[in-house]
């Protein structure tokens, strides 16, 4: 059991270099398409694509007040965007609802693939 977990140690650490790696190449890989106004680029045996979309984050008193059954709160016992979009998608929940309880922040996605 000692070795699992000091691969399991060394694996995480890893991971997290992997990660900050990953984070310095996608902001200079998007940071490039950016400068050249590039929304797409074939470079070398790969094609780059950035997408653009639009997250939203809400706030937590907001969105409590505007829940009208307590029930409702207690689903989403903290705010989770992907629980709420599904209560909006069932009808339980309405967009007029949730006005004003989030700010929409946008964000760009790397796309990498293989040709």
């Amino acid at each position: 059991m000692d070795k699992k977990v000091e691969l399991y140690f060394e694996l995480k650490q890893q991971h997290k270099a992997i990660e900050l790696q990953l984070a310095e190449l996608r902001g200079e890989i998007t940071g490039y398409l950016g400068d050249h106004n590039f929304t797409e680029l074939d470079i070398g045996g790969y094609k780059v694509k950035l997408v653009h979309q639009e997250r939203k984050e809400y706030d937590e008193n907001k969105l409590y007040q505007a829940l009208p059954d307590p029930e409702l709160w207690r689903l989403t016992s903290r705010p989770d965007a992907s629980k709420i979009s599904s209560l909006l998608k069932l009808n339980v929940l309405s967009e007029a609802q949730l006005q004003d309880t989030y700010s929409v922040k946008p964000i760009t996605l790397l796309h990498v693939e293989k040709k």
